[in-house]
């Protein structure tokens, strides 16, 4: 159950590695392409991982995993082998309805098949696996690269799929099943509505923030979100109840995780190209270049209870997004001349920030529902992970390509209109070091962007907790 989690998980992380590769290959994709090939997969994982564990519930959760595993490695094979972008985004989509199908149904398998009195060293297990399933994204995904081609990124998730699916089918016990109602129209309401903001935000830059199909995307998303939450009003057996979010404790709780991965995703996006880019990194290097976000996760995450014990809960949220969002400024000043290990100090601020604010509002999520909805506050929780994760990596890349392009020199940006560094040195090949200086300059606006958000929002969550607490 945990190699399951940490393949969907790794597939988040490793597919920004390959940016750059995709940028130049025959596929030809736009800045905003690019975006979406990250996020597609993003996107129904996060809208669906609900509708995902009640699925298991319903029909059996070794059934659905095996399902699940199935339609990863279907949707990874159509992404290896895609001709052009819509194929593969539709491979991506297919992998992240596969995603969501696996991940909630792991812990639920886990649960069943352990005694009453280990259920908590499990749970743990299974959570520090997330954390891992990055690392191992970054690396393996790193290595595989080393290839030469994306494609056989892709290409590598089908074997390790079918294998875990033998080793499920083998191992996994079958549990009860429960009459969970799945809610399908609000499944499609809300996936409907995070890829109409999604549109409005990733395509902007290239087809003008008062176009209609950036336009069309906002109010649609207003319009189908608003649905959303009238149909999950009004039905028996919600999907996500929007009542839920009147208890100050979980709305501020989940704004806080939407926070940290929205700045965690924002940066995997950039770190990769700007190491690739501007650096002059490998894909390896590149993917062990992360690590130092890390460290701070691996030794830390099991002191932060002692600390929110002595300090509160709403002191160490602070020092969190302090930590997050001024280690993503501090990012934000690294060039082409800045050594390694200064970027790296950097990383670890970050990592820092992340480790406190992962483990405390988890538990403030958890810890704000009564224990017979532990099931809706573990899917909460993935669901705003990946929409975080989705949203930053779309508006990272909505602010790198605006400001990518604007730092271009004139001539390059009149006469061949570029969105991406690939485009721009397959039109200039002799102008490279301008055409990567205004890709750090891009990289560097849009990581302050992005930690000026983290500190805001951090603000917001903390104002917001202190609030719930002052009017009980």
């Amino acid at each position: 159950m945990c190699a399951c989690v940490v393949l969907v998980v790794g597939m988040v992380a490793a597919i920004n590695l390959a940016v750059p590769m995709l940028a130049a290959s025959d596929l030809h994709p736009s800045a905003s392409a690019l975006i979406w090939i990250v996020d597609t997969y993003v996107v129904f994982f996060a809208c669906l991982v609900i509708p995902g564990g009640a699925a298991g519930d319903r029909f059996g959760r070794k059934g659905v995993l095996l399902a699940g595993l199935a339609l990863l490695a279907f949707g990874a094979l159509l992404s290896a082998i895609a001709p052009n972008v819509p194929f593969l985004l539709a491979g991506r989509a297919i992998t992240g309805i596969g995603a969501a199908a696996v991940l909630p149904n792991t812990l639920a398998v886990l649960l069943h098949a352990v005694p009453a009195e280990r259920k908590g060293v499990t749970i743990a297990t299974w959570a520090s696996m997330t954390g891992i399933g990055g690392v191992v994204g970054n690396v393996g995904g790193g290595a595989v690269l080393t290839s030469g081609s994306w494609r056989w990124l892709f290409a590598a998730a089908v074997p390790l799929s079918l294998v875990l699916a033998a080793l499920v089918a083998r191992i996994a016990p079958v549990s009860p099943r429960h009459e969970r109602p799945l809610s399908p129209l609000g499944a499609v309401l809300l996936v409907g509505a995070s890829v109409a903001l999604l549109l409005g935000i990733v395509e902007g830059p290239e087809a003008g923030w008062t176009s209609p199909i950036v336009l069309g995307g906002f109010a649609g998303s207003l319009v189908l979100f608003a649905l959303w939450t009238f149909a999950e009003l009004k039905a028996e057996h919600p999907l996500l109840d929007p009542r839920l979010f009147r208890v100050p404790a979980l709305r501020s709780a989940c704004l806080g995780m939407t926070a940290i991965f929205f700045g965690m995703f924002a940066l995997f996006y950039v770190n990769a190209s700007f190491l690739q880019y501007g650096k002059g990194f490998g894909v390896l290097p590149t993917g062990l270049g992360i690590i130092p976000l890390t460290v701070p996760v691996v030794l830390g995450a099991r002191h932060v209870g002692k600390l929110v014990q002595r300090f509160g809960v709403d002191v160490v949220v602070a020092i969190a997004f302090l930590f997050c969002g001024c280690g993503l400024i501090g990012l934000s000043t690294s060039d082409t001349s800045t050594p390694y290990p200064v970027y790296a100090a950097w990383l670890v601020a970050t990592g820092i920030g992340v480790t406190l604010a992962l483990s405390t509002l988890s538990a403030a999520i958890s810890g704000s529902l009564p224990p017979a909805q532990a099931g809706v506050g573990a899917g909460l929780q993935a669901t705003t992970r990946e929409f975080g994760s989705a949203l930053g990596v779309a508006v990272i890349g909505t602010v790198l390509t605006g400001r990518f392009v604007a730092a271009l020199p004139e001539d390059i940006r009149e006469t061949h209109d570029p969105h991406t560094v690939a485009q721009a040195l397959a039109a200039v090949p002799g102008r490279s070091p301008e055409v990567i200086s205004a890709f750090v300059t891009g990289a560097s606006t849009a990581l302050r962007v992005i930690g000026v958000s983290v500190l805001i929002l951090g603000t917001l969550v903390v104002l917001q907790s202190r609030l719930s607490r002052t009017t009980k």
